[in-house]
C-alpha cells in the first residue's frame, strides 16, 4: 500500500496561495473524526502517488505524524491549468463497509485479432470493508473476438461475497463488435461544405 505525507492546512491561507507554492489542498472525513481535516501536501508528491494510485485506491495518509488508512474518495482535477487542486480522503475503519468505485482497465488491446471493443462501463460501484476495496479491475482482450461480451457478472468482483455491487448485474462492461467502416464513410460524406471565404 502506497504512504502519502499530509499537514493539516491553516484555513486563514488561502488554497489559491497554497497552490501556487506547491501544494495540493483536501479533506480527511471519516466516522470517528469529528469535523474533517482540512490538509496540504506537496503537488510532486501527488504526482509521484497518481501515477499508481487514483479515485478508489486505499493509501496510508500521514497527517502530522499521525497514520490514516484511507481511501481515496474524489480526485478534483483542473484542466485549465492541468493539474489536481484537491483530493478528498475517507478514514477507513476495518469493520465497516465503505462505498467505492473501481476503474476498469483493459489489458493487452494490441493483441485483439479483430474487431472493435465497445466500453460501456468506465468504473463499478460498490461498497466493502477496507481488506476487500479493489481500485481497478483488469480485462484481458488478448484471446477476445467478434461477439464477445463481458457482463458485471462475470467479473472476479461479482464473485467476492464480501463486495456489495451498485449496478446491474447484467449490464454489459465490454462488448467486441465488427468494424463498420462503411457506416463512417457515409457520415463524412454527408457533412455540408464549407462557404468559400469572401
Amino acid at each position: 500500500m502506497n504512504t502519502l505525507k499530509a499537514e493539516k492546512r491553516d484555513m486563514k491561507v488561502k488554497a489559491k496561495k497554497l497552490r501556487r507554492e506547491g501544494y495540493v489542498t483536501g479533506n480527511l472525513f471519516g466516522r470517528k473524526i469529528e469535523n474533517s481535516i482540512p490538509v496540504k501536501m506537496l503537488k510532486k508528491e501527488v504526482d509521484q502517488l497518481l501515477k499508481t494510485d487514483n479515485k478508489g485506491s486505499q493509501i496510508m495518509l500521514h497527517v502530522d505524524g499521525q497514520a490514516y488508512n484511507v481511501l481515496i474518495k474524489e480526485i478534483d482535477f483542473n484542466p485549465l491549468a492541468g493539474r489536481v487542486d484537491e483530493i478528498d480522503f475517507q478514514a477507513l475503519i476495518s469493520d465497516e463497509k465503505v462505498r467505492s468505485v473501481a476503474e476498469v482497465t483493459l489489458l493487452n488491446h494490441d493483441k485483439l485479432a479483430e474487431g472493435v471493443v465497445q466500453q460501456n462501463l468506465q468504473e463499478i460501484s460498490y461498497s466493502a470493508l477496507p481488506a476487500a476495496l479493489v481500485d481497478r479491475v483488469e480485462i484481458d482482450l488478448a484471446d477476445m473476438k467478434i461477439g464477445d461480451i463481458i457482463k458485471v457478472k462475470d467479473l472476479a468482483m461479482a464473485k467476492n461475497k464480501d463486495v456489495e455491487l451498485h449496478c446491474e448485474l447484467e449490464a454489459v462492461v465490454i462488448a467486441v463488435n465488427a468494424a463498420h467502416v462503411q457506416e463512417e464513410a457515409e457520415d463524412t460524406e454527408e457533412e455540408p461544405a464549407e462557404e468559400p471565404a469572401e
